[in-house]
């Protein structure tokens, strides 16, 4: 180690010499290529070392795995709210695939539930702890239905362009991470054309998809959750005593069968490719006051509880007669927390 540290700092200071020179002293062109040649030699081996490489340069593969998971765990424990079915799924979906070194394919997460719950919000915390980008990454690829995929009529040509997007960006990084948003106005037939990637393929011409993980975000099936968390409610229990075996089967089965949803008779579902169907639960009124104190605090600002409350008030609830659940979960805090502060 201390060997390429002389070098670099030998590297650093042959680089740095022209810069130290009045302007009147700089050497000609070829005399600044050789040294920059020089520093170049002498910083090869150093840079060769991926750890280093990538501590300059964006990696694939860039966060070792306890850390990606540690840092998972800790973000959703901190900024996500009534979602324990979540927080324990995706953890230890993502931790047990990203420790595995034997993978038979490749992950898929799809995300169900109401605008607000968070979906969006744990699909950007999953992205950034692959990679230290998030989703700036150039390995981290997401996919707007609405946008990407507008017209009905051009389908099959979004079906070869999708294939082409994906086997090229999992060619260059095996550790592509792709979401697809919207997934409820997606053409139906148009995510079946990813099904090869997404099957118990070792090889498909020469690439290996086993390492990629897919996120779908939907929110067919909202019903469905929330016709489950109403149920327990009624009975006396606590949000908390829903288990996913309660109801991840009839929200695969809602989805599949929902003509209004890019998963509709799908056969990513039909062949059991989605690992894991994940319920957002609606969000109550305790859960609004916890992301608007969140917000508070993330702008540096005191928290005035009055307002605190004023804003977790204004917000509409659901079912009409229980009013417990917030019908826009936490999407619009950040627009009324504009207009009580003077930001």
């Amino acid at each position: 180690m201390k060997l390429r540290r002389g070098a670099l700092r030998a590297a650093l200071g042959l680089a740095l010499l022209p810069l130290l020179r009045p302007a009147s002293a700089m050497e000609p062109i070829s005399l600044g290529l050789a040294i920059a040649g020089a520093a170049a030699s002498a910083l090869t081996g150093f840079i060769s070392y991926p750890r280093l490489y990538c501590y300059f340069r964006e990696c694939c593969l860039q966060r070792h795995d306890q850390r990606a998971a540690a840092g998972l765990q800790e973000n959703l424990d901190k900024k996500l709210f009534g979602q324990h079915l979540v927080n324990k799924v995706v953890v230890k979906a993502v931790k047990g695939f990203l420790n595995n070194t034997n993978t038979k394919k490749p992950l898929a997460l799809s995300l169900h539930g109401w605008t607000g719950t968070g979906k969006n919000f744990v699909s950007k915390i999953v992205a950034e702890s692959i990679y230290k980008r998030g989703l700036q990454s150039k390995y981290v690829h997401q996919f707007v239905a609405t946008l990407h995929f507008p017209h009905a009529h051009s389908i099959n040509l979004y079906k070869d362009q999708l294939q082409s997007w994906i086997r090229g960006n999992v060619s260059i990084c095996p550790r592509s991470l792709f979401i697809f948003d919207e997934m409820d106005k997606m053409h139906a037939g148009l995510i079946d054309s990813i099904k090869p990637f997404l099957d118990y393929y070792e090889f498909l011409d020469g690439v290996s998809y086993r390492q990629a993980i897919f996120i779908f975000l939907s929110n067919a099936g909202a019903e469905k959750i929330t016709e489950v968390a109403l149920d327990f409610w009624r009975n006396g229990k606590t949000r908390e005593d829903i288990l996913l075996t309660d109801i991840q089967n009839a929200l695969s089965v809602s989805v599949f069968n929902n003509k209004n949803s890019g998963f509709w008779h799908s056969t990513l579902i039909d062949r059991n490719l989605i690992d894991y169907f994940v319920p957002f639960l609606p969000l109550e009124y305790k859960h609004v006051k916890m992301c608007v104190r969140v917000e508070i605090e993330s702008r540096g600002y005191a928290v005035d509880e009055d307002i605190l409350t004023r804003i977790a008030d204004e917000m509409t609830y659901f079912p009409r007669e229980e009013r417990i659940y917030s019908d826009k979960g936490c999407k619009t805090v950040d627009a009324k927390l504009d207009y009580y502060y003077d930001f």
